[in-house]
């Protein structure tokens, strides 16, 4: 049955209950995971009117679809996020988790200590956990700060003598004398007012030490606090809300232009903004479903606030029930100004970013689709580049680099160490393919749309006779160098021909960073590897020379710089002068590709 005909039976089948669809490509690969109120509706929205951007893309590759019908909306954003983050798909790239933010925390032990720290799902019952703070220079500073001010514990464990920090004062030496549990209350009570956005007291304590250094005239110390003071007045103290109440809240807004959604988060802590968070990303969805999911995935690594403020667009309700945290939409006063705020400043990094982001797309995307385009591909996302690297035919090794859309993934780089050390380029790119393959078809892993050499008409025969071999139907084409080892044409087709590409292309651009970034990846596993090995297996490397002369060698130069150093009439008194001089030549060059 033809995908056209096959697709309008099941779209014919859909039920108008809540649900996800999960869209496919031709070779069964799941490429988009959505969520729909009514999944007749939603799905077969795609495959109606004229789509632009990613989405047209999107629709272009589907060539099936499942679905699973659940009880109502929250189970379709829950089952939504699930499948996101088990299939990964391709068209829901962008919205995968972020890194981790860090928060400060102020343990909750008899003698605290303040660190910054990255994975609080292990911290979730931490009693004073403060952040996100989406600046870890921030966050680190700002510990660095009051561990200045305050002698709070410095180390993990208590080491039973005075450290350096009890002799800098830094700390009060709670591993060998009593300290007063009142003064570690207080300590601890205003460092959790600092944390909260009331820096008052902390600054008071500057200005008092700034003051009486000052005095002292001891203008270097006093210094050193001035410029803390001052860290906390351009830093620290951002921009103050008119919302006194001192809770914690995170508020969302958005803008939407030529396909692209901009958003913005504001993190206010005791009623000031303290951090904020910008994204813009291609989407293939309606922007309310956009904003609905993006804001849910949002705190998969982040604690959640008392409150969370969205434009209107967004499906609150729904939030609140998934989040279980209090999620409004407010619709006057100081909270609707905010939101607006946060919508007016997404707009702004939008236009500001929008020229970058058009030129990162020509270099890209479109340079990928010229690409197939002159490749003659129906489809063209995932491309697995290979090289490889020897001296003189020893430490052999190959490698793998991949490019989704036009850019790097640099997850699914693969590095292979090659079984048999001999200078054969032929034999390494016979294996190195074999194994990828066999391994993709052993595994069921993602097949890539185009294989690209490093190499010339020799070793592409040599891929595509394995790749015959294994009954795989994927493209192998080459990348041809000039003298001076510089991306000069594209070598493609059967019989194979040499591809001209305009050398001031975008696509150009493309293959040369492409040949660039699997060059580098492999030569820097090369060095590991050739860095793990000894002089003693370098020399024996070397014809001529044997167990006896290489004891001789060891024992009178030990490394390979002293060798490379010592003049040919020096090496003569211990090897042939042909042994000497192909010594020193191998040598020679093992330092430079070293």
């Amino acid at each position: 049955m033809e995908k056209d005909a096959s697709l309008k039976n099941k779209l014919l089948l859909l039920p108008q209950k809540p649900g996800c669809y999960l869209m496919k490509n031709k070779d069964g690969n799941i490429i988009y995971v959505g969520k729909a109120k009514k999944l007749k509706n939603r799905v077969n929205s795609y495959f109606r009117g004229k789509h632009y951007g990613k989405t047209a893309k999107l629709v272009s590759e589907i060539y099936d679809f499942e679905y699973i019908v659940v009880n109502s909306e929250i189970e379709s954003l829950i089952l939504e996020i699930n499948l996101i983050k088990k299939y990964d798909p391709k068209y829901n790239i962008l919205l995968r988790d972020d890194k981790s933010y860090p928060y400060i925390e102020l343990t909750d032990e008899k003698v605290p200590t303040l660190r910054v720290i990255r994975n609080i799902n292990r911290k979730k019952k931490a009693k004073y956990l403060y952040g996100p703070y989406p600046n870890v220079t921030a966050a680190r500073s700002t510990v660095n700060l009051l561990n200045r001010i305050y002698p709070l514990r410095k180390c993990n464990t208590y080491q039973k003598k005075p450290c350096l920090y009890y002799h800098i004062g830094e700390c009060m030496g709670y591993c060998s004398h009593n300290v007063d549990v009142n003064k570690i209350n207080d300590m601890r009570n205003e460092i959790i007012k600092f944390l909260k956005g009331d820096h008052s007291i902390v600054t008071s304590k500057l200005k008092e030490k700034m003051e009486h250094e000052s005095e002292l005239l001891h203008y270097e110390k006093a210094k050193e606090y001035k410029d803390l003071l001052d860290y906390i007045n351009i830093t620290l103290t951002n921009q103050e809300v008119e919302l006194k109440d001192n809770v914690d809240r995170d508020i969302f807004g958005y803008y939407f232009d030529k396909g692209y959604l901009s958003i913005q988060v504001f993190f206010i802590r005791g009623s000031k903004i303290v951090e904020r968070k910008s994204k813009i990303f291609d989407i293939v969805d309606s922007v309310c479903e956009e904003l609905t999911r993006y804001i849910a995935r949002f705190y998969t690594e982040l604690n959640k606030p008392k409150e969370v403020l969205v434009p209107s667009e967004v499906d609150d309700i729904l939030l609140s029930e998934y989040l279980d945290i209090n999620v409004k939409k407010p619709v006057k006063g100081e909270k609707l100004k905010l939101v607006n705020m946060a919508c007016d400043n997404a707009k702004i990094s939008l236009n500001e970013k929008f020229e970058l982001i058009k030129k990162n797309e020509e270099k890209t995307i479109l340079a990928n689709d010229e690409l197939r385009e002159i490749l003659n591909l129906e489809k063209l996302s995932r491309i697995e580049i290979f090289d490889n690297a020897h001296l003189f035919g020893t430490y052999n090794v190959s490698g793998m680099v991949v490019f989704i859309d036009g850019s790097p993934s640099k997850n699914n780089y693969r590095k292979f160490k090659i079984s048999v050390d001999t200078n054969d380029d032929y034999g390494t790119m016979r294996e190195v393919i074999y194994r990828r393959y066999f391994r993709v078809l052993k595994d069921n892993l993602e097949r890539p749309d185009l294989i690209i050499v490093d190499g010339g008409i020799g070793q592409i025969n040599v891929a595509r006779s394995v790749i015959d071999s294994l009954c795989l139907n994927i493209p192998v084409v080459g990348l041809k160098k000039d003298d001076k080892h510089s991306t000069s044409a594209l070598l493609a087709f059967d019989p194979i021909e040499e591809v001209k590409i305009d050398k001031k292309s975008n696509l150009f651009y493309l293959l040369e960073r492409m040949q660039d970034e699997v060059h580098e990846f492999t030569i820097n596993y090369h060095k590991q590897i050739r860095s793990k090995g000894s002089l003693s297996s370098i020399l024996d490397n070397v014809d001529g020379i044997g167990e006896k002369r290489k004891k001789e060698l060891l024992k009178k130069y030990k490394t390979i710089n002293k060798i490379v150093e010592a003049p040919l009439e020096e090496l003569d008194n211990i090897l042939p002068k042909n042994v000497s001089v192909n010594l020193k030549q191998f040598l020679e060059e093992y330092t430079l590709k070293k």
